[in-house]
């Protein structure tokens, strides 16, 4: 059994006492104990999660130089039933941490086996025992029912179908809409950081997609990280920032329904509050890479600032994203293709163009870990 002899410290915290085993942190994960929690942070960061090349016999091209990657001939369904099933979706999970997000083609999966995707590839890199598939606050089972096409009718919390019917029945016309479309840039994102211990893995199948338009973009938070200078990038280092989706609940309240309060697929995911504190920088526990975190409409302020230089350092991050395309990637959706991605070191955005029938995807998130930043970690470029 492997042991950490050495004392770690984290910003003066204990990370790993002498006594602990690798085996243990990991099969535990158990955040209510701070410093269990703390030694499972740092030892994550000590793995060697490198890649076995077990996917090498699947076809597949990168999208981009630092994001993307598609498999356009292979069927999940496959690895998930295969007899190495377990050493291939390790690998895939480890693929998309690097990559950011992988694309594949016309995927015959069940909404179950979906489920069970999103489920093992947090498993089979070490998440916290205690987390599962998210249930997202308001877009689950209970205003969802039969989109407009008659398509796709969910029973399933821990299911969230995306469409313009179901958006009508939990966000409340604009009139500003009406007048003026919206910005794209507005749209960038991770899923759930408003939650205390919120996404690892994304699965989205687009199971009707549009005639033409709603495209999907990504960005690399690895890449937008090298986009500051060494001496900003150690002023970052020691921030953190406030999350929180205070919008949900006031759609509950306009559209009489209540949020869904928990548990959303972790002890410490409970309650109407949708609010949490995590790093500005966060280490992605797989890659071992420093990443910006603090991107998108989920994050309120930077914590610890002047209210000005957090809208500043807030406004500064997506204008990065949008000069700096080439940290972006792309994609057209065709019918029942797949996404995954890795929402620690990702953010992605619709684009509100969408023409023809109703776009319908169907989408499952895996709780990771309690978003933490590691000093020793390094960024993609070396420095």
């Amino acid at each position: 059994m492997s042991i950490i002899t050495e004392p770690q410290t984290i910003n003066g915290i204990l990370a790993l006492d002498n006594n602990v085993s690798v085996t243990n942190v990991i099969e535990t994960g158990n955040a209510t104990d701070a410093t269990a929690g703390q030694q499972r942070n740092r030892l994550l960061s000590k793995i060697n999660f490198e890649s076995h090349n077990s996917l090498n016999r699947e076809e597949f091209f990168d999208l981009t130089p630092s994001i993307g990657r598609e498999y356009p001939q292979a069927q999940l369904s496959d690895w998930i039933t295969a007899e190495d099933s377990d050493e291939l979706l390790k690998e895939l999970a480890i693929t998309v941490s690097n990559r950011g997000v992988v694309f594949f083609r016309n995927q015959n999966l069940s909404i179950e086996e979906q489920k069970i995707l999103g489920q093992r590839l947090g498993e089979l890199t070490g998440k916290p025992k205690e987390s599962s598939l998210h249930i997202h606050p308001v877009i689950n089972a209970g205003r969802e029912g039969v989109d407009s096409t008659g398509e796709v009718d969910n029973n399933d919390n821990e299911v969230s179908i995306l469409s313009k019917s179901q958006q009508k029945t939990i966000y409340p016309p604009k009139a500003e809409a009406k007048a003026f479309r919206p910005k794209a840039s507005a749209g960038w994102h991770s899923d759930i950081t408003f939650e205390p211990v919120p996404a690892d893995y994304t699965i989205l199948k687009m199971q009707i997609p549009s005639k033409n338009g709603g495209d999907t973009l990504w960005a690399s938070g690895h890449e937008l990280y090298t986009r500051f200078s060494p001496h900003f990038r150690r002023f970052l280092d020691g921030l953190t920032a406030t999350y929180a989706q205070p919008r949900f609940n006031q759609y509950a309240n306009a559209g009489g329904f209540s949020i869904y309060d928990g548990p959303r697929g972790s002890p410490h995911n409970t309650g109407e509050k949708l609010e949490a504190v995590h790093p500005v920088i966060r280490t992605n526990p797989i890659t071992g890479l420093k990443s910006v975190f603090a991107v998108g409409h989920h994050v309120e302020k930077i914590n610890d600032v002047t209210s000005e230089e957090s809208e500043y350092l807030l406004n500064r991050f997506i204008e990065l994203i949008a000069h700096n395309h080439d940290l972006q990637v792309r994609f057209k959706w065709k019918k029942n293709d797949l996404a995954i991605w890795d929402n620690r070191s990702v953010y992605h955005t619709a684009t509100y163009d969408a023409v023809g029938p109703e776009r319908v995807g169907i989408r499952v998130v895996g709780i990771g870990e309690k978003p933490y930043f590691d000093p020793n970690s390094r960024a993609i470029d070396g420095l």
